[in-house]
């Protein structure tokens, strides 16, 4: 029996196999995206998710609300992932069934200005196409405006402008205005382990999950021979991640100060006194370790004033400055020095405390006899 062309291709159509489409969630640098960030699929083909770096999701939104949960939509749960972990990442995978539109956002840090939906982290399967109501670009328009939204609403949560400037402690320096803080309550889970934190929102601030359940270890050189810097001079860091400091030559500290008065001991603020460390050691290091609780900005410097101040001299150090905001790291290091520290001893230290978001929890280092003073701080 002879079978035409058509009538083959009819037999053989359904032993076709469902196409698979691997798209990356996360990625270096702590991307907030999915890439890609648009697919088209048919009934049956596979969506695997590949987690990379920090704690994402994904979830099922709608058109209408991309960043909120759709009801009965698909959850893949928090997913975190160490900043050094490049293989073995964790999947997540959902069948498309036909081939209406699906939607989908990162629940990060959700309803609060950090909001990675907000940032735009969001993703559809067969979306309209550009220039269509239901295309990819006013999906994101969307989530995007909900992030301007959620920040505008922490930063003026009368309604009345923001104020752009201020004045620095002592010296009549201006400089940008601090951000509304915002109190947030919100429950982390991580892998099998769930609990419920408050923390410190604010425009450009990161979300409060860790990128894994024991934090990640950063290393921050305290001086060494001619250098009056920390090296490196501001890092990134999420809650439960340990900040270690490891002084070298001369003799420096790392004290909690505030941007607005770079050079002076925030009151209640985490010191960890003078070591001293002789020109002739090389190796061995003193250490001294903060762990991070919050993901609010921290600000700090080096009290040294002999010969003359460290501070002043631009020795200072940031966790988590807002890189893209005017009080970024540069702008604190540029009011340390403008101020300089000369007049600080002659003013009153401030009477109020924001919230430390960090503890202190240890020294080290071999022919060293060096003392702890303890942070007294919540931990989440």
């Amino acid at each position: 029996m002879i079978f035409a062309p058509l009538s083959l291709g009819l037999v053989l159509l359904p032993f076709v196999s469902a196409a698979v489409h691997d798209v990356q969630v996360g990625g270096a640098g702590g991307k907030l995206e999915y890439s890609p960030e648009a697919i088209s699929a048919q009934p049956g083909d596979q969506v695997v998710f590949h987690f990379h770096a920090k704690n994402h999701t994904v979830t099922q939104s709608s058109f209408a609300n991309p960043c909120g949960l759709k009801d009965g939509g698909f959850e893949s749960g928090f997913m975190p992932v160490p900043v050094n972990q490049t293989d073995n990442l964790p999947t997540y995978t959902i069948t498309i069934n036909d081939t209406q539109p699906v939607w989908v956002f990162c629940r990060q840090a959700a309803n609060t200005p950090a909001s990675h939906c907000g940032q735009g982290m969001v993703f559809a399967v067969n979306c309209g196409l550009d220039g269509a109501p239901n295309s990819f670009t006013n999906f994101k328009k969307s989530a995007l405006a909900i992030g301007a939204s959620l920040s505008a609403a922490a930063a003026s949560p009368t309604g009345a402008p923001a104020a752009q400037w201020t004045t620095a402690a002592y010296g009549g320096l201006t400089i940008p205005a601090a951000p509304q803080v915002t109190p947030v309550t919100q429950t982390i889970t991580l892998g099998s382990e769930v609990w419920t934190t408050t923390y410190n929102s604010y425009p450009g601030s990161p979300g409060p999950t860790p990128a894994a359940a024991q934090g990640v270890v950063h290393r921050v050189v305290v001086g060494g021979p001619g250098k009056l810097a920390f090296d490196p001079p501001s890092i990134s860091a999420q809650p439960r991640d340990t900040v270690v400091f490891e002084f070298h030559q001369k003799n420096h500290t790392v004290t909690q100060s505030s941007f607005a008065d770079p050079c002076r001991k925030l009151n209640g603020g985490f010191d960890s006194d003078f070591v001293p460390v002789p020109d002739n050691v090389t190796s061995d290091w003193p250490t001294w370790s903060l762990v991070v609780n919050d993901t609010a900005p921290l600000w700090a410097y080096c009290r040294q004033k002999t010969p003359a101040s460290h501070c002043g001299a631009g020795m200072v150090f940031a966790i988590n400055a807002v890189e893209n905001s005017e009080r970024n790291f540069t702008a604190f290091q540029n009011v340390a020095k403008a101020l300089n520290g000369t007049a600080a001893a002659q003013n009153t230290a401030p009477t109020t405390t924001p919230a430390n978001g960090a503890i202190s929890v240890r020294m080290g280092g071999a022919g060293f006899a060096l003392a702890v003073a303890a942070v007294v701080a919540s931990f989440f």
